[in-house]
């Protein structure tokens, strides 16, 4: 296969040889196209990164996105649908246990003399409105295409949705109970060390 694809490069290499200013014309293409592909990746990164401070503000935007994608879905009548029920849930999954099954890896700590790890989650905050938002652009636009109105009965897709969120709540009840945590932060009693009295102990 090695020697088949050499000689395969080695015919198109001599079928562009004579061809001086069009192997030019297309090195140079290709360098525009490697520039500008990481000059827009940077202005992409770059924004997103100006944008990860505003939690608020990219979840009302968010938000309006999955409202605007509704409606526009209702009033097109054009079924599709957006599967964040996942990214939902991994969200509350502890970072550290990457399943049921991962009773050899280390755990969180369940004793006061053991290690305190604290709580991390598998699916950042930023990363699950990244995905939730990218879902949603992808989604508005497929409503434009009549390729992806696909009909479907919609009792199946209600219970389909229904049967995965038991199934999901069930698992992630019992990994909650296994390794005792909770993945909300609001509301947890926070700890406050000994204040100084400003008492001087005499030696004896």
């Amino acid at each position: 296969v090695l020697v088949l694809s050499l000689q395969v490069c080695q015919v198109y290499l001599d079928m562009w040889t004579p061809h001086h200013m069009s192997r030019w014309i297309f090195t140079g293409l290709l360098l525009v196209f490697l520039v500008l592909r990481v000059f827009l990746q940077e202005m992409y990164q770059s924004l997103l990164d100006d944008v990860t401070p505003y939690h608020k503000s990219r979840w009302v935007f968010a938000a309006l996105l999955v409202l605007g994608f509704l409606a526009r879905v209702f009033l097109l009548q054009f079924i599709n649908i957006i599967s964040i029920l996942n990214l939902r849930f991994s969200y509350l999954i502890d970072h550290v246990i990457l399943g049921f099954g991962a009773d050899d890896g280390p755990e969180l700590p369940t004793r006061a003399n053991e290690e305190f790890r604290p709580f991390i989650r598998r699916l950042p905050e930023f990363k699950f409105w990244y995905s939730v938002t990218k879902s949603t652009v992808i989604a508005v636009i497929c409503t434009f295409f009549d390729c992806f109105n696909i009909p479907v009965f919609w009792p199946i897709l209600v219970m389909y949705f229904i049967t995965l969120t038991c199934i999901t709540m069930k698992r992630q009840i019992k990994h909650m109970i296994k390794y005792r945590y909770l993945p909300f932060t609001h509301g947890k009693p926070k700890y406050q060390g000994h204040e100084d009295t400003g008492k001087v102990i005499s030696p004896k």
